[in-house]
């Protein structure tokens, strides 16, 4: 995941640096290209068993091979039970959680760069980089949750206690940081905010985006596609919604703050509901 965020940290930077220089066309022409190459190198390396691949360590292979579930694969043309995945409480967690995650997620990659130019009147190329600075720490902040998570568990601490820690903190933390946010007086502090916001929402990896797995692992591919679709749904009503919103009542605090009260809710559902047993 530290990839990932890591790109937005680029983009961020280079789209206005691209759009000054090319034009509005340029950031689409960069990434594209960027995609594509990118498509072709993954489609050249790509393998369907990692014993398969020349990429991977003997050591590194073995460490797969030990970590691999001993739940029986799906038989050509079965497949998963719906139903039974969403009559279970723990997936309503895991639907839940991924949902509020893209929610806040979308909205702060989206919109920060214009809450910048519209609160504090910074211009867009400063905007970038007031914006960037939160993605690049939410890439380390993701290692720190990983080997917290590790520690936990390797201390004796239940599963289920461990999940449910790194989801608190990367829903409680970012909703206190956004309530906070309402209050900063200049973009330095308002990116702290971001910052700190971002950073404790990756603690999110170490919470439900593994959790799919242990209570799932037969059915793991497909109930992250049914929470990524739930979540998707979600950043793109709030990545619109927030225009309408800022737009009705004139500022970003309104949004912030409902969006507070959204990781709050869904870190008291999480906390009730979900847990670190198999239960497919």
């Amino acid at each position: 995941m530290g990839g990932f965020h890591l790109g937005n940290v680029v983009g961020l930077v280079l789209t206005p640096i691209v759009m000054s220089s090319i034009g509005l066309t340029g950031p689409f022409i960069l990434f594209s290209s960027l995609g594509l190459l990118w498509l072709t190198t993954w489609t050249l390396r790509v393998t369907n068993d990692p014993q398969e691949s020349h990429a991977i360590s003997n050591s590194e292979l073995r460490l797969i091979q030990a970590g691999k579930s001993n739940a029986t694969p799906l038989k050509k043309g079965e497949l998963p039970p719906l139903r039974l995945l969403l009559s279970k409480m723990p997936t309503w967690a895991i639907i839940f959680a991924n949902m509020t995650n893209n929610w806040g997620y979308f909205v702060l990659l989206s919109w920060m760069a214009v809450y910048f130019k519209t609160v504090f009147n910074v211009n867009l190329k400063q905007a970038a980089w007031f914006s960037a600075v939160p993605w690049g720490t939410m890439a380390f902040s993701g290692y720190v949750a990983g080997a917290a998570s590790d520690y936990l568990l390797k201390a004796g601490y239940s599963l289920t206690f461990v999940r449910k820690v790194m989801q608190s903190i990367g829903f409680i933390g970012p909703g206190l940081a956004l309530l906070f946010l309402n209050y900063a007086k200049s973009p330095t502090v308002a990116s702290v905010f971001i910052t700190v916001a971002l950073s404790l929402s990756s603690f999110s990896q170490a919470g439900f985006l593994l959790n799919m797995q242990d209570i799932a692992p037969k059915y793991a591919g497909f109930l992250h596609g049914i929470s990524n679709s739930a979540g998707t749904l979600a950043a793109i009503i709030s990545t619109i919604g927030t225009g309408y919103f800022v737009q009705w009542l004139g500022s970003f605090q309104a949004f912030l703050t409902v969006t507070a009260c959204l990781y709050f809710a869904t870190a008291i559902f999480w906390n009730l509901f979900a847990t670190g047993e198999r239960v497919f």
